[in-house]
């Protein structure tokens, strides 16, 4: 009998040690470095789409687009199919691209279902939290900086059941960031 596994949804961020996703003070450009952003390279080595929210998207498309794709993330989102959770937006200019703005907890398991790599969150923490809340992200990648930033969004506001996740990796950069890598408990 022949099995197949789902697709997974992996979620990466920059955090505060204060959980603040949405801060300067978490700017990848400050602290990122050559052994982080291979081992980035690494994870986006492991999908072939790109899951987003709104705002992310927007951000997303106007720095990202017009980059060189001899930037490994460039190439990845400009060329991954891009699907973009939204109840607002009605076009999408930065293709290929698709809106899900219905049944998220539906149209997420049937592209989980689809043959591919992992499908990559980077950034867009509503989404984050929405998927949690739904048991839908398989893994949480986070890049926790040491700052406490105080203000902003923070990643786990509004989490309101405990949500259990095991760690699977961790690892400390020159820089300071603790890189942690959690995954989905299933219950």
């Amino acid at each position: 009998m022949e099995t197949t596994s789902l697709r997974k949804i992996v979620a990466g961020l920059f955090m505060s040690l204060d959980g603040v996703v949405d801060s300067p003070e978490n700017s990848p450009k400050k602290w990122g470095n050559p052994e982080m952003m291979s081992r980035i390279a690494a994870g986006i080595a492991q999908a072939d789409a790109v899951l987003l929210g709104p705002s992310t998207y927007r951000i997303l498309a106007e720095f990202w687009q017009h980059q060189s794709d001899e930037v490994p993330m460039a190439k990845f989102l400009k060329n991954s199919p891009k699907y973009v959770v939204s109840s607002t937006l009605e076009a999408l200019d930065w293709q290929p691209a698709t809106l899900i703005n219905r049944d998220l907890v539906e149209e997420l398991r049937k592209l989980k279902a689809q043959p591919g790599k992992n499908i990559q969150i980077p950034g867009s923490p509503r989404l984050v939290r929405s998927l949690l809340r739904e048991g839908l992200l398989d893994e949480l990648n986070l890049n926790i900086c040491p700052v406490v930033a105080g203000t902003g969004m923070r990643l786990f506001d509004e989490i309101e059941q405990p949500v259990p996740l095991k760690l699977v990796d961790s690892k400390m950069y020159s820089n300071g960031v603790l890189s942690v890598t959690y995954q989905r408990v299933m219950v």
